[in-house]
């Protein structure tokens, strides 16, 4: 009997060797989105989804117009449509009843105009910034420029100051600060992924900035906020409850079962 042959194998075991490949894939699980991982000494977590595949959400406030201020309350949210809560992260600066206080867009629809104005406090330590989500693209900006970019939002954020800003670090930023806080903070990576950084330990906001643009490629990147900065990560076993929240960036699936 002549065989037919792929290279020196004959066909059958070729078949079955590649249905094998097939399914010890299908069998290893994906990366996770969220790792520990070490920069310059210190310790941080550092998520990445990609806006194109991943549903990236905001969400500020429940039905009846009152601030979700946990993960607990959004995930319950979700699950009445169908969803689960895969990842989220505190996503920007509040007033004292949970409001954003800059530009705020769900759904396509702006809750909070932007802010431009000079004021107190690390929000207004300019240049702030714009993380927003639309048409399966994420962009982080300072906030006269992504108001300028006409960037067409689903959702959107402001918070301050910058980390980063076209490649450089925010001009107000000491190396030698002795100001150290838990810190949080999005960037977008040069494929266009979104990357979300909270600290495990205290950190400069000089020390902070660097970790996105040298370490995680971000050469735009927002600080979201220090001390209470939360995390719900569930490879990770985090579920941070410590501090009631405001604007919250979450990534949802599709329930299971």
């Amino acid at each position: 009997m002549v065989m037919t042959r792929c290279g020196n194998r004959p066909a059958w075991l070729a078949g079955w060797l590649g249905l094998l490949i097939v399914l010890i894939a299908a069998a290893t699980p994906a990366k996770a989105a969220c790792d520990n991982e070490s920069h310059s000494g210190r310790d941080y977590v550092v998520c990445t989804f990609d806006p194109a595949v991943d549903d990236i959400r905001l969400f500020s406030l429940d039905a009846g117009g009152e601030p979700y201020r946990s993960f607990g309350n959004v995930a319950k949210a979700v699950e009445t449509q169908g969803l689960d809560l895969a990842f989220a992260m505190n996503g920007g600066m509040y007033d004292d009843d949970g409001r954003p206080i800059g530009l705020y867009v769900e759904d396509g629809t702006t809750l909070k105009p932007a802010s431009t104005r000079k004021g107190y406090g690390n929000f207004h330590l300019l240049p702030n910034g714009v993380f927003a989500l639309g048409g399966g693209k994420a962009v982080v900006e300072e906030t006269r420029a992504y108001l300028a970019s006409g960037f067409k939002a689903d959702f959107a954020t402001q918070s301050g100051p910058m980390l980063v800003i076209d490649g450089k670090l925010h001009p107000r930023f000491l190396p030698d600060s002795d100001s150290f806080k838990r810190r949080n903070g999005v960037g977008v990576n040069a494929d266009g992924k979104v990357v979300l950084v909270i600290s495990r330990q205290a950190v400069s906001f000089y020390d902070f900035a660097l970790v996105f643009r040298d370490d995680l490629g971000c050469d735009n990147a927002l600080f979201l906020d220090g001390t209470i900065s939360s995390l719900y990560a569930p490879e990770l076993g985090r579920n941070d409850r410590l501090f009631p929240l405001g604007p919250i960036i979450a990534v949802v699936t599709a329930a299971k079962g």
